[in-house]
């Protein structure tokens, strides 16, 4: 390319600027582009933090985030900075990660300029439009208007060649792997005030989706209980997500628990540090799913569907739910019986192989080569 390619990299949350760093630091390094990074602003914190592990800066901050914004809110504020963003710089591709709010914002905004986008972990479902709400939707939305689909794995290739979209489809394996391994080669730590993880089993949860609130999470919290009254070597570490309809409720009902460390939220290099000494996952989370298996760590998915079946059919994770009858047998199954336990966390994670970004850049400069 004799000309650079001016290539603008959309991100709103903290899943995002963890699957989009090794894209940035790819793109920023390789010759023959201009990026750009463009925070929405969706979350603020959580990101940042993300964002100095991985040594990267924003080029803008929309810094659309209020205090209980909705998701007419997110979109709306989204759609209008983008807008004059994409007017004035008139970039080549849009990249986008997953199914968030920001995602499905960022591909209207360059649909509505005519610009071409790429959709990072592009392809997931679970053919259930409300569940996950709204990442269900805004996944579907997403790849009816991009030009080149980045599928993590064979199964996503299937789903989007299955639902006709128009772009191009090409299977990368799951940027996430990328990060994960890139940070995991540090060893980092994790330290909990009072946690001392050579002294139990430890069970990492994390839970926020917001299908899981209300009732469910009441479910997910009993369930946690009865696992540690029986199994007396186990403690529960819990990252409170900052949303106080699922933070609120998790320390009413876990917060005087002498085995249960409840924790702000980690940042990405001490969630991998946590990941590593711990023993089992519980976590409603798709990137967990994806993460801990890399790790050797088998997931207990709590959730009723999951746009990941393949760890499932893979054997490095299970679909629980929420009810803690289901809860309790499944964790007490791979606590007390080694084999059941050895076979998961040996089972080979089909998420990846850390070569992701690499392959993303590589069809971005024949596609680009190509306009």
């Amino acid at each position: 390319m004799t000309i650079d390619k001016r290539i603008y990299i959309i991100l709103g949350t903290r899943p995002e600027a963890i699957k989009l760093a090794p894209v940035i630091q790819l793109f920023q390094h390789s010759p023959g582009f201009q990026t750009q990074v463009i925070l929405t602003g969706q979350h603020r914190e959580m990101v940042e933090q993300v964002m100095q592990l991985f040594q990267l800066k924003a080029d803008r901050d929309l810094e659309i985030m209020q205090p209980q914004q909705s998701l007419t809110d997110i979109t709306c504020r989204s759609l209008r900075g983008l807008e004059e963003l994409f007017k004035q710089g008139k970039p080549d591709l849009v990249l986008v990660q997953g199914d968030t709010t920001t995602a499905f914002a960022a591909t209207l905004a360059a649909f509505y300029q005519q610009i071409s986008v790429g959709h990072v972990e592009a392809g997931l479902r679970t053919d259930d439009l409300f569940n996950p709400y709204p990442e269900e939707a805004n996944r579907r939305l997403i790849s009816q208007l991009t030009q080149l689909h980045f599928a993590p794995t064979p199964l996503a290739v299937e789903n989007l060649q299955r639902s006709g979209v128009l772009g191009e489809v090409h299977l990368t394996g799951n940027t996430v792997i990328d990060a994960l391994l890139n940070v995991a080669r540090s060893e980092p730590a994790c330290r909990i005030p009072g946690m001392e993880w050579e002294k139990y089993r430890v069970l990492l949860a994390t839970v926020h989706r917001r299908e899981n609130w209300g009732e469910p999470l009441q479910g997910i919290a009993e369930g946690f209980l009865q696992i540690l009254d029986k199994f007396p070597d186990t403690a529960l570490v819990l990252p409170l997500h900052r949303n106080p309809t699922v933070r609120e409720p998790l320390q009413a009902i876990l917060g005087n628990h002498p085995r249960i460390f409840l924790t702000e939220p980690l940042d990405y290099a001490e969630l991998v540090g946590a990941i590593m000494r711990s023993h089992l996952l519980l976590t409603d989370s798709g990137g967990l799913q994806e993460e801990a298996p890399s790790l050797g760590k088998p997931v207990l998915v709590l959730r009723e569907t999951t746009e990941r079946p393949e760890a499932v059919a893979a054997g490095t994770a299970k679909l629980v739910g929420t009810k803690p009858q289901s809860i309790v047998s499944t964790a007490a199954e791979l606590l007390s019986n080694p084999a059941a336990y050895e076979a998961m966390a040996n089972a080979i994670n089909p998420f990846g192989d850390g070569y992701a970004a690499e392959r993303i850049l590589q069809i971005v400069q024949n596609y680009l080569g190509r306009t």
